[in-house]
């Protein structure tokens, strides 16, 4: 029978060496195979490039008011047409993408450090700890979510970080929950026991040692935690209760252009398409993260 052992010696010698693949250059590899989620995290960068490169660009000001064309279609001029005081509604847009995209990252933020920690005390400690924060969501998830925004909306809504923080305060759920089962699986795993054997205490077992091997499934909810941010502020904004004058978003500006949709439909169709691609973006990206961060879901799937 031939000999089929591999001389690791013999192929540094001849200038081939087998180095194996670290986890991340493994992940990317996989995200990259990914085509959907690799086409929308081309698409996404280009997007959210041009809401910060556009307006620099432009020659119209955000807020400049030109009564001579007023209420104007698309046109080479205005590619995106203007509003009734003239404003340029493609600077406008991108303005009001601008807000939106910053909503979707505060919210991420703020709901995925109070869903990772909930979470995290919750699935080590169990018991009383544990009953507390199921309460805390089954409170959450009792009323819906619209609703809670709605009310506290009236009393507390108008300036983007007020926004922002409100839908945070609604979308950590998830997460925690997420959190909570993968630190029950995780917290009698062999390296926890030798961790908790040579001394370390709960919080350096928490943060170091259980989180790390948390996070991949963390990556993909925040995808679509900003992803849902995006449709609860516009969904508010359009209400009225959400992003309020001088400052725009997306939702806003689609409120806005309601009454305008029979005579230029482009004022509703435009800043709705850019939101409708930034969610779905946000979503096809999150589907690839998961795939690389897991590849057993994608074959459990195919």
């Amino acid at each position: 029978m031939p000999n089929t052992a591999i001389d690791l010696h013999q192929l540094e010698a001849e200038g081939l060496s087998i180095k194996p693949k670290s986890f991340g250059r493994q992940t990317w590899e996989r995200f990259r195979r990914h085509r959907l989620a690799m086409i929308a995290f081309v698409i996404l960068v280009l997007l959210i490039s041009s809401f910060w490169i556009v307006p620099i660009l432009s020659p119209y000001g955000v807020r400049e008011i030109n009564i001579q064309d007023a209420a104007q279609g698309v046109s080479w001029k205005h590619p995106f047409g203007t509003d009734p005081l003239g404003r340029d509604l493609m600077t406008r847009t991108m303005e009001g993408a601008q807000v939106s995209i910053y909503i979707a990252a505060v919210v991420a933020l703020i709901s995925t450090a109070i869903g990772t920690f909930l979470g995290a005390l919750a699935g080590y400690f169990g018991k009383w700890v544990d009953a507390l924060v199921n309460q805390m969501i089954n409170l959450i998830l009792v009323v819906p979510a619209l609703v809670v925004l709605l009310v506290v909306g009236i009393k507390f809504g108008g300036s983007v970080n007020q926004v922002a923080f409100l839908v945070a305060l609604i979308s950590w759920i998830t997460i925690a929950r997420i959190v909570r089962g993968l630190f029950f699986q995780l917290k009698e795993a062999d390296f926890v026991q030798a961790a908790r054997a040579a001394g370390a205490g709960p919080g350096r077992i928490i943060f170091r040692h259980i989180l790390p091997n948390a996070m991949g499934p963390v990556l993909v909810q925040i995808t679509l935690v900003s992803g849902a941010a995006i449709i609860l502020e516009s969904t508010l904004s359009f209400l009225g209760l959400g992003v309020t004058p001088p400052d725009t978003s997306l939702g806003t500006l689609i409120a806005e252009s309601k009454g305008f949709i029979d005579v230029t439909p482009s004022r509703v169709l435009i800043p709705g398409s850019i939101l409708t691609l930034l969610v779905l973006c946000l979503n096809f990206l999150g589907d690839g993260l998961r795939d690389a961060l897991d590849p057993a879901t994608r074959k459990t799937r195919q």
